[in-house]
């Protein structure tokens, strides 16, 4: 009995007689330990031990409500358990299970995901489960001494003269070649799974996003490579184990050279993905098993080539889960099923892997870095709040807070130290083991006298008008050189210009550090509502089923102009391929040069802006009160960007593009002269040239992901009474309705043109430009 090879298998359930009888149901012998069950077979035995509280098990079945007891089940696994367990959920009731709380609970685990709904539905997943573990387990230990001499001792003739040349390149000299600062990347990510369970479909993705960072990878997908290098081979079992053979050797070769090689095969047998393991972990190459576990009625359901058709008809054999097996692996890096988890969300899980095995920076990972403090955290700081050091910060210094703490900043963790200040100002990037567009420096000014107060604390209370807003830690004071600052992110450092005024004036030093922020920052102004965070917005896009986001952002109320761009914008993204392209409307709601008028020396007046309320009011009125609904309103989503504006133009406008990237947005409509204003010295010119915006963001890098969408000029077409793009053949027909003018005709209570503007948004304006007519005039009476 000795010599029999016995395979044991622990399971963690919340209910262990249940699951006795179950596996008594399969012939399993209960032995006098009333917990373990053995079943045994010719060739090997099976040993199954049953728990609520296993630190490793291979199993874990949970029949109760998920919610109550899985978390306690799951809490018993250690901290460091990287092997993959098999996760079975029993749902009984006619509730529908919470898939966002049971994603989320479980990603943090390596389970593979399995739902049954009644008994003898869960009998079979779980005999299926330990039936293939103990397979697997006894077949890698039984593998035929024969076989192994066969393969290393084949053709010994002809490789006695075969010598293996050492490169004289280390590999961090070719990853600087690259464009990666000494840091080798090389790796390889394996995805095996059956035909049609996405693995090409996570594969293309993981490769553009890691590519969209500057970084280099290419995908090897198993259809492409049977059409070139593996052409000569079929699908009988030898022909299977060559062509993994040939594709491991290619990705260690691509992954030794440096790049990350993305491996997206069937590769069905075990024996042949831990041969393809080992050949790069020998070479101490990073490999990343990553079992795409769709199940195979998903797989036949989608069936995109038409093959699984073909192999039910028995007009193609030996195919992958109808004739020929597939291996399940046994321990795999990260496990996907791509049935109920995104592409997106798929890809975050492979970079968190590569992350932690430190191969990519854990920046590069796709979530919003929120900044909040939790409800414990919160509970501790509030109770150490009398003995710290306290900073008084400002308006503008609240907004970036605010910038900061929702995520729009990802991945800074606060206001940035020296080294992020520096890489900003003469990069325009962060570099964090990639390429991270940040053009505009968020930085906290102090005086010298705050910083000679400060400089020994290792965590100071960030304050606003008596309230506590945040803590930062480990601070870090540097000087503030401001002329370098404006030269650089303004191209002037004329002291007329709105922002630079403000950074004149501001302190000589900056604080960087670690941001901790207690709560979501409200401005009670009555349109806290439309200030939505990154995270939120996507949620709102996945609830809207949108394929596809479009952002437009404007400082300007809109007129009918701007509705046929967003039109047209949304009509080319239809005929695209996507079916529901969301419009994310997005005007900008921090500080803007409206907010510090008294600057006689400028030369700005209050009606050069029209502030946010006013906006926001005009915004409504045109979404909702437009009886052509131009806008398509079940399709756009009005928000509040809380950036503050620097008018730094080109610089500026990277910005701009590069936070709304942090909401899934996929293009961006660019305007002419984006974040631009009149020189502070002659008003009659532009600062910067307003064509150069568009054409900075096509080229910036660490924007790749975008696609950014250029502005049409439209103006009022005379003849047909409405706005349309401008046609410099037909000049005479269009008229250019200038801010000025537009102004004019609203204090003196005219109708503009016909089809110019929504009425129930020109209502809002003119309402708002007599109002300053009246105040004027009363001033002047005064």
């Amino acid at each position: 009995m000795s010599s029999i090879p016995l395979f044991q298998c622990q399971i963690n359930t919340d209910n262990v007689m249940f699951i006795g009888n179950i596996l008594k149901k399969q012939n399993f012998i209960q032995q006098s330990t009333s917990s373990t069950f053995i079943k045994s077979y010719v060739d090997y035995n099976i040993q199954v031990d049953l728990s609520e509280s296993f630190e490793y098990p291979s199993i874990i079945c949970c029949c109760s409500t998920v919610s109550i007891s899985l978390p306690k089940l799951l809490s018993f696994l250690k901290p460091n358990f990287s092997s993959t367990s098999n996760l079975i959920v029993l749902n009984q009731s006619s509730d529908p299970i919470d898939w966002n709380f049971l994603i989320n609970l479980i990603s943090s685990h390596h389970l593979s995901l399995n739902i049954t709904n009644d008994e003898n539905d869960l009998l079979k997943k779980l005999y299926e489960i330990i039936s293939s573990l103990a397979k697997q387990k006894i077949k890698i230990k039984s593998i035929s001494m024969n076989h192994i001499i066969s393969n290393s001792h084949a053709n010994i003739q002809e490789r006695e003269n075969i010598f293996y040349c050492v490169s004289k390149l280390t590999r961090e000299k070719r990853s600087t070649a690259l464009g990666q600062r000494g840091a080798f990347r090389g790796s390889t990510v394996w995805l095996t799974g059956l035909s049609g369970a996405g693995k090409s479909t996570v594969a293309f993705a993981l490769e553009e996003y890691i590519v969209s960072k500057g970084l280099p990878a290419y995908c090897l997908d198993g259809d492409n490579i049977r059409c070139g290098l593996n052409k000569n081979l079929g699908f009988s079992d030898n022909d299977r184990v060559e062509n993994i053979r040939r594709v491991a050797e290619v990705a260690k070769l691509f992954a030794d050279a440096g790049l990350m090689c993305i491996v997206a095969f069937i590769s069905p047998f075990e024996e042949d993905r831990q041969c393809a393991r080992e050949l790069h972990e020998s070479s101490q190459i990073p490999f990343i098993e990553v079992f795409v576990n769709t199940p195979l009625s998903i797989c036949e359901q989608r069936d995109t080539k038409g093959l699984y058709q073909k192999a039910r008809q028995g007009l193609i054999k030996n195919f992958t889960g109808i004739d020929a097996p597939y291996q399940v692996p046994i321990h795999p890096d990260v496990i996907i099923d791509t049935s109920i988890i995104s592409i997106d969300r798929s890809v975050q899980m492979i970079i968190g892997k590569l992350a932690e095995r430190h191969v990519l920076s854990p920046t590069l990972i796709l979530a919003v870095r929120e900044l909040f403090m939790d409800e414990d955290m919160r509970e501790e700081v509030l109770k150490e709040f009398s003995n710290l050091n306290k900073f008084d910060i400002t308006e503008l210094d609240l907004q970036w807070t605010q910038v900061l703490s929702e995520g729009w900043a990802t991945p800074l963790a606060g206001f940035m130290r020296e080294i992020e200040y520096l890489q900003c100002l003469h990069f325009g990037c962060l570099m964090k083991g990639h390429v991270e567009n940040q053009t505009i420096p968020i930085v906290l000014p102090c005086t010298t006298e705050d910083k000679e107060r400060l400089k020994s604390s290792s965590k100071i209370a960030l304050c606003y008008n008596g309230k506590f807003i945040a803590v930062l830690k480990k601070p870090e004071f540097y000087e503030h050189r401001k002329e370098e600052r404006c030269a650089r992110i303004f191209g002037t450092t004329n002291p007329e210009h709105p922002h630079i005024k403000m950074i004149l004036e501001s302190g000589d030093w900056l604080i960087g550090g670690d941001l901790e922020v207690l709560e979501r920052i409200q401005w009670n102004d009555g349109l806290d509502q439309f200030r939505l965070t990154p995270n939120e917005l996507r949620q709102r896009f996945r609830e809207m089923n949108a394929d596809t986001v479009f952002a437009f952002q404007l400082r300007n109320p809109i007129h009918n102009g701007h509705s046929l761009l967003m039109q047209t914008t949304r009509q080319l993204l239809i005929e695209r391929g996507f079916h529901n392209p969301v419009l994310l409307l997005h005007p900008l709601g921090g500080w803007t040069k409206e907010d510090d008028v008294p600057l006689p020396v400028r030369g700005w007046t209050k009606e050069d802006d029209v502030p946010l309320p006013v906006r926001m009011a005009q915004h409504q009125a045109f979404l909702n009160e437009d009886k052509d609904d131009r806008l398509d309103r079940s399709r756009t989503v009005l928000a509040i960007f809380p950036s503050p504006m620097s008018y730094a133009g080109p610089t500026e406008v990277q910005w701009h593009a590069k936070a709304r990237m942090c909401t899934g947005t996929n293009f961006y409509i660019v305007g002419r002269d984006p974040a631009g204003l009149p020189h502070p010295s002659d008003k009659s010119k532009d600062l910067y040239d307003p064509t150069h915006g568009s054409k900075v963001l096509t080229m910036a890098p660490g924007l790749n992901q975008l696609q950014i969408l250029p502005f049409k000029v439209a103006a009022y077409h005379r003849s047909v009474k409405t706005m349309a793009f401008y046609d410099p053949s037909k000049h005479d027909e269009f008229d250019f309705i200038s801010g000025t003018r537009m102004r004019k005709i609203a204090r003196d209570g005219e109708q503009p043109p016909d089809g110019f503007m929504v009425p129930a948004g020109w209502k809002v304006l003119a309402s708002y430009y007599q109002s300053l007519a009246k105040e004027s005039g009363d001033t002047t009476k005064n």
